[in-house]
Formats: structure tokens, sequence, C-alpha cells
């Protein structure tokens, strides 16, 4: 009688185990290996992120037959800031989402993703590779350029010009910092994105022209400046770690970029190439694109309106017989401005865009908003991330 007892508690226990093993065994088996379709946040500042979603797909029109848990890891470079560990969700119902931060400049990369599959007991795992590859561009942290450092850069009569509101010359897309009174909004109804009035006196500025490089092979050289090694070793006594050609893009795209929302050309020569930029959207990117792929190494342009030298100690500018450094002169970080949407905005930041202030030791005294780092107002800045980087 015990004996019978016995086996019927055993066979309470073992069945279901059995049966839970067979189930479990059985869900993983029947389900398909995805496909997986990345959204990426768009091209941003160092400091600045947003969302990634991936969506799943199977491997035929019908889609993915059953659904089933899984933890899902999209493997980042060392660029990019991503979630501290797998993201779980229902992989055919649900889209996985995470939030990514841009650490470093440059092209970034995302992928592969390992899917993690698990029954619904959690005693079986499967684990699939899906070689899904992306990448997207981070851009050189910028900051504000004092205005008084920007405009000596400009020509005496273009200065004077600037302030003056001459006939009408043409219409052109919206700049960051352009005056709410300049936009045509008739124009602006038909092609779905702002457009301004150009007047006369807003095209006579010149272009400047800046030459950026980092300090290996020019100031380091023996001899250079009439000094040698003897220079060089002091130079790298204050050195820092910082890495020359990320301190380069930084001041020299911070530099163009003000010069830009200024309303004034700039030709940007750096070690990865040079671009020929005018105000806008497209001189933005074209500016920032260069920034955040160049290297180190030197440039062959001898004369040069604005010249920025890095080294490990930072990145310092060149205006005719005055040396500044770029860490004592600049402002606030240049932000994007961000809508409500996923993607974009500083990580860990609620975004916005800064103001410029007071730069240090007198080198400008003018907090008068300027485009692309100034602020806006309300409906002026929501969602117009692409005025800043490109779009």
């Amino acid at each position: 009688m015990a004996f019978a007892a016995g086996g019927r508690s055993l066979e309470a226990v073992v069945l279901p185990s059995a049966v839970a093993l067979a189930a479990g065994y059985v869900q993983l088996a029947r389900i398909d290996e995805p496909t997986v379709e990345r959204t990426l946040p768009p091209e941003g500042f160092v400091g600045e992120g947003g969302e990634v979603r991936l969506a799943f797909e199977g491997p035929g029109p019908g889609g993915l037959s059953p659904t089933y848990v899984a933890d899902v890891d999209d493997a980042l470079d060392d660029g990019l800031e991503g979630p501290a560990g797998p993201v779980r969700t229902s992989v055919g119902d649900a889209p996985a989402t995470y939030r990514v931060g841009y650490l470093r400049r440059g092209e970034r990369r995302f992928g592969p993703v390992t899917v993690t599959a698990s029954d619904v007991f959690g005693l079986f795992e499967r684990e699939a590779v899906v070689e899904a590859f992306d990448e997207t561009l981070a851009y050189p942290a910028c900051r504000e350029v004092p205005a008084r450092l920007r405009r000596s850069l400009y020509a005496d009569d273009a200065v004077g010009a600037s302030r003056r509101r001459e006939e009408f010359d043409r219409l052109r897309e919206y700049a960051r910092g352009d005056p709410l009174r300049d936009v045509h909004w008739a124009a602006t109804a038909k092609h779905d994105e702002l457009v301004v009035k150009a007047f006369a006196a807003q095209t006579e500025r010149g272009r400047v022209t800046i030459a950026g490089e980092t300090a290996d092979g020019r100031e380091d050289a023996p001899g250079r400046n009439g000094a040698g090694d003897r220079a060089t070793a002091v130079r790298r006594e204050g050195a820092t770690d910082r890495d020359p050609a990320d301190a380069l893009a930084g001041a020299a795209a911070s530099l163009a970029l003000a010069l830009l929302d200024d309303g004034v050309p700039v030709d940007l020569t750096l070690p990865g190439g040079e671009v020929s930029a005018d105000p806008g959207a497209r001189g933005r990117r074209a500016v920032l694109e260069l920034a955040a792929r160049t290297g180190p190494g030197t440039v062959g342009v001898e004369e040069a309106d604005a010249r920025v030298v890095a080294d490990e100690r930072g990145a310092r500018y060149r205006v005719g017989d005055r040396t500044l450094a770029f860490d004592e002169v600049a402002g606030a970080p240049v932000r994007a401005a961000v809508g409500g949407g996923p993607g974009g905005g500083e990580v860990g930041d609620a975004g916005g865009t800064a103001t410029e202030t007071d730069p240090p030791d007198g080198v400008g005294d003018e907090t008068a908003a300027r485009g692309g780092v100034a602020s806006a107002t309300g409906g002026e800045a929501a969602g117009r991330r692409d005025e800043v980087i490109g779009g």
C-alpha cells in the first residue's frame, strides 16, 4: 500500500516535469530566427543620442509565428553607450527599444544583434545572432565662439553692410538665427520648410578661410620655433591625455559653425579634407561631417584668416598676431533643438538650445542670440534639429 502511494506521488512530480520539458523544447524548436530592421536616431553631437528601435520580421511574408519572449542584445562599438544589459521583449509582437548616447565622434557602428529566446517555463534557451549592421555619424562636441572673435574675421565693410537692410536679393533656406521678420511665408507654405528673404547687404561678405592641424609636424618639429626639442619637452610636461585630433575637430567645427550662423561663408581645411560651405543646413552638415571624420596631421594651407592648432593640451586659435586657447574663450556647448519624438536630444538632458554667454577675460561681451547656438522662442526652436546639423 505504501509502495503504491509512493509511486503515485512520484508520478505527480515526474509527469508534469516531463510535460514542461517537452513543451519548452517543442516551443523553442518551432520558432523562426528573425530578421531585424534597425531604426537609428538622427546624427548628432557627442553627448547627444536618442532611441534605437529594433523591429523583428520572419523569413516569410507572414511574419513571425509564433511570437516568443527573448532577450535582445544589440552590439555597439566603443564610441556608443547603450543599456547595461539585454532588452527583454516579445519578438514578433513588439519592437525592442533602447537609448543610445554618442561618446566619441566619427562613424559609429551598430550590430550584430543577439536574440536569446526562452520558453515559458525558463527551462530552455535558444540563441540566434542576426547579422544586421548599421552606421551613424557622431559630430564633435562644439561650443559657442565669442562674437568679438568671430567678427574680427569679417572684412570691415562686410560688418557694416550686415547691419543695413537694403534691396531684396533672393530667397534662401532658413538658417538658425534668422529673424522671424525675414521669413517669406508664402514660399514657406509652398516648400513645407522655412524660407527667408536675403537682402543685398547680406550677400556682400567675403569668405573666411580656416585651416586646422595637429601640432605633430608643425609646432613640435625641432627648430621650428627656434627652441627645438627643449620647447617640445616643456609643452609635453603640461600636456594631458586629450586626443589632439578630437580637440582640433571640436574647435574648428565650433568656429566654422559660428561663422555660418552669422551668414559668413567658410572654407575649412583639415587633415581629413576640405569643404567650401555656405550658410544653411547643407553648409553645416558639410562642416560637421568633415570634422567628424578628420584625423591628426598637417595641411598645406599657408595663408588662412584663422588657423586652429591642437595638441594634447587642447586647441588654440591663431588670428593675426593673437593666439587664443579654445578652452579659455569658448562658451557653452552647442546643443540642437529637439522635438518630442524619438531620437535627438542630449543624453540625460531634456535638450534645448544654448544661449551665448559672456566669454572670459573680456574676449567678447555680447550676449546677442546667434544661429545654431542662440536661444529661439517657442515653436521656432522646437523640433528643428536639422537646422543645426542639416536635414
